[in-house]
């Protein structure tokens, strides 16, 4: 089952589809909580402010999306609301120990410097994800013709991909092969995600 049947199959269901929009919230809730405290304590730019106002509205959107399957469903990010709840809500920090991880064997990199660098490489694998993942499922909902719709988030994915290679550029003129380590990181958790997913709804 390719990743687009499994969202079908999850649309198709409302309890399903509320949870997943849940444990979508929860991600990006997990995403915008992990900016946050990677911040220097003095150097914050405009920009990392403004993504993590940007995940945190996407988390409440999601959330409320809820409400056009269910008034009642999901009101918290509890395990039985979830989807795939252990491989969702360790997804994030598992990415950022794997990049930090390499940061500190390939770059040597410590404290605040080892922070902004992971902070850079996992924020841009998630953006890759996000660009593919969010007009996917949006896919689906129209096929759907379901309610819920993440067009607005879709955008805004899009402008902090494009963020984020601004700041990677800055960072090092190696950040192409420091971003596709990332990358591949990211890939094999995703990859368990979806299976844990499709095991989740079965």
């Amino acid at each position: 089952m390719d990743f687009s049947q499994l969202l079908s199959k999850i649309v198709s269901d409302s309890d399903k589809h509320a949870r997943w929009l849940n444990t979508l919230s929860l991600m990006e809730n997990s995403g915008a909580r992990k900016i946050s405290a990677s911040e220097h304590k003095k150097d914050v730019t405009l920009i990392i402010l403004k993504h993590a106002a940007e995940e945190h509205r996407h988390a409440y959107y999601l959330k409320k999306q809820i409400s056009k399957l269910s008034i009642d469903a999901c009101p918290t990010y509890a395990d039985q609301y979830l989807l795939a709840s252990s491989d969702s809500r360790y997804y994030l920090n598992l990415l950022d120990v794997l990049v930090c991880k390499y940061l500190k064997s390939a770059l040597k990199l410590s404290g605040n410097d080892l922070k902004f660098a992971a902070y850079l490489l996992v924020t841009y694998a998630i953006e890759v994800r996000a660009d593919e993942l969010y007009p996917i499922y949006q896919n689906v909902l129209d096929q759907a013709s379901s309610k819920v719709n993440v067009k607005s988030i879709i955008l805004e994915e899009e402008g902090h991909l494009e963020e984020m290679l601004v700041q990677l550029k800055n960072f090092s003129p190696d950040w192409q092969k420091h971003a596709d380590k990332a990358v591949e990181f990211e890939t094999k958790l995703f990859m368990d995600w979806i299976k844990a997913l499709a095991r989740d709804i079965n």
